[in-house]
């Protein structure tokens, strides 16, 4: 049977199939390139040995397996994912690994975990939720991080579609959601810093249409609207 989707608009919320196959879809689309980019965009990250990480959206592992690289004996990742498909593989990917570990928790509504994390990492998750739903999800990355812990954000950077080439445009509405094309039109610095994230650097990557974006927790009392 057919799941219902909790946000019809939205892309990644994916099918069984499409999530088996996530990471080759992912090669596929980007042309090849996409193992390249997401290698450097996490060495980018700024992992320090003794980190503990949470993974929100984690989806298959291809992200933690290569933070782990940067991690030592203390480092530990903490991947949150509700689909099976992407916890079976996750966990089979890191079955001998005991630094890691999946919990099935949906990121979109309010919850606590009861422990505090160095670093928050999102990769192309927060673009998929409706506005109202994006800031819950950083009430909750406000919830885990530690005293001047990090979230790090990876996602589209903020542009103005219409003046994108046409095979951008075209790629870019056919391959993603809707909720995508108003994320890219929000400040995502002046998001994260109401919230009480303080954007430290930020890189860009293909041409500058996609952004990594490091903020630290400054203030957690701060929650206003973005």
């Amino acid at each position: 049977m057919k799941a219902d989707k909790l946000y019809p608009e939205s892309k990644i919320e994916l099918n069984r199939f499409l999530a088996r196959h996530y990471d080759r879809l992912l090669n596929f689309l980007s042309f090849g390139t996409y193992s390249k980019f997401i290698a450097r965009a996490i060495a980018d990250t700024g992992i320090e040995k003794e980190n503990h990480i949470l993974d929100l959206g984690c989806g298959t592992g291809r992200n933690a397996a290569l933070m782990l690289g940067y991690l030592g004996p203390e480092g530990r990742i903490a991947g949150l994912d509700i689909l099976p498909e992407m916890r079976k593989q996750f966990e089979q990917r890191f079955e001998k690994e005991p630094r890691v570990t999946f919990i099935r928790q949906r990121i979109d509504v309010p919850f606590d975990r009861g422990e505090k994390f160095d670093l928050v990492f999102m990769s192309f998750v927060l673009h998929g939720f409706p506005q109202a739903v994006r800031l819950i999800i950083l009430e909750n990355v406000n919830r885990h991080l530690k005293p001047g812990g990090r979230l790090v954000l990876l996602d589209y950077a903020r542009f103005n579609l219409n003046q994108k080439s046409f095979i951008f445009r075209w790629v870019f509405k056919k391959f993603e959601c809707v909720y995508a094309r108003d994320f890219i039109e929000h400040d995502w610095k002046e998001i994260l810093e109401n919230h009480g994230l303080r954007v430290e650097e930020e890189k860009y990557y293909y041409k500058g249409n996609l952004r990594l974006l490091k903020a630290r927790l400054v203030d957690i009392s701060v929650s206003r609207p973005g």
